[in-house]
């Protein structure tokens, strides 16, 4: 075997956040007995021929020969005499726990809500994971997938949450009000709906948690809607307010009935104002009937007022017929006769009640 050279095959991470790394990135690679292979600590290496995980190699330095390649020397036979090389790729798979990984909803969910109906969500949170099986991840991952970049493999493992995040939400039967007191119920159900899927591949979920569910624009503003109402109380009224208010909206707007536009603008705006105001009539009849009828029911006879006179002296009203001012104590006069009808008229009055003279 003299003149023949061999390769030092190794990977290091200098991040430290890369989970998987294939050598040569794309293909195969050409290798031969007598090769090295350095393993790194919380690696382990796996030799991966034909979309298939063949031989695992743990940490530390190993000689590639057919003592160590059991399963890659039954399957080239002869071909392998301890010379020849072989086209294989060499897989590093980082075993550290991943802390602190993103997930989120790229496009709103939509969430079924008890007080609201179907509205839309969006989520966001973390999770931490580890490779737990490094010869099932590079089959499922590697082989079937085609997936050895690591933003690849997180785009993969965050749509298997997301699919798991909607299906805890919709398991929940929580209102969109209650869903903030109940981040720890949620992450709980999601990481138990997501551990199998995730076990499958080889990987072990060690946590996930909800940071925050917000509403799009549109709920945000059915649940602003939804407040305002509440507030109000009387729905009628709110609606009578809403109308009256856009009928004196339409009415100022230039071009409508109470602005300086032209002809055609002011028969469109008249025509919706009358509309409107119909329908606000219409609403606010209903309103002034139904408070009418329970004014009568509430109402009480009372009798009607006393007929009184104006004090000459300090302008009080005195009941007719009183002898004095009961104000400042003014001696009244009794009555006097209308220069028009001569009628008798109280003392005081400033009309006639035969014909109306101004006195």
């Amino acid at each position: 075997m003299l003149g023949v050279s061999f390769k030092v095959i190794e990977w290091y991470d200098t991040t430290g956040q890369e989970m998987v790394h294939r050598i040569p990135e794309s293909g195969s690679g050409e290798f031969q007995l007598g090769d090295q292979l350095r393993v790194q600590e919380s690696q382990v290496a796996v030799i991966f021929r034909d979309g298939k995980a063949l031989d695992v190699f743990q940490a530390g330095a190993h000689t590639l020969a057919t003592a160590n390649l059991p399963i890659l020397t039954g399957l080239l036979g002869r071909a392998f005499d301890g010379r020849s090389p072989f086209r294989v790729a060499i897989v590093f798979v980082n075993m550290k726990e991943f802390i602190d990984m993103k997930w989120g909803t790229a496009e709103p969910l939509p969430f079924r809500d008890q007080d609201l109906g179907m509205v839309r969500l969006r989520a966001f949170g973390t999770y931490s994971m580890q490779i737990s099986d490094p010869t099932l991840f590079v089959n499922k991952i590697v082989g079937s997938q085609g997936i050895y970049n690591t933003s690849d493999v997180e785009n993969y493992l965050r749509g298997i949450l997301l699919s798991k995040v909607a299906e805890s939400l919709g398991d929940s039967k929580l209102s969109l009000f209650d869903l903030p007191g109940n981040y720890p119920e949620l992450s709980a159900l999601t990481k138990s709906n997501a551990a199998t899927d995730f076990a499958a591949l080889g990987i072990d979920l060690k946590s996930l948690y909800f940071v925050s569910i917000t509403p799009t624009e549109e709920t945000a503003k059915a649940i602003d809607e939804r407040a305002a109402m509440g507030a109000i109380g009387n729905m009628q009224a709110y609606m009578q307010f809403k109308a009256a208010r856009a009928l004196g909206d339409m009415a100022t707007r230039p071009g409508g009935t109470g602005g300086t536009g032209d002809l055609t603008g002011a028969g469109i705006g008249l025509g919706a104002g009358v509309g409107l105001g119909g329908l606000m009539a219409g609403m606010m009849q209903q309103s002034m009937q139904a408070g009418q009828a329970g004014a009568q029911t509430a109402a009480q006879p009372q009798a009607a007022p006393a007929a009184t006179v104006t004090c000459p002296n300090c302008k009080a009203a005195v009941p007719v017929g009183a002898k004095f001012c009961n104000n400042c104590g003014y001696k009244m006069s009794g009555t006097v006769t209308c220069p028009n009808c001569k009628a008798e008229v109280p003392a005081g009055s400033k009309f006639c009640p035969e014909c109306g003279t101004k006195f």
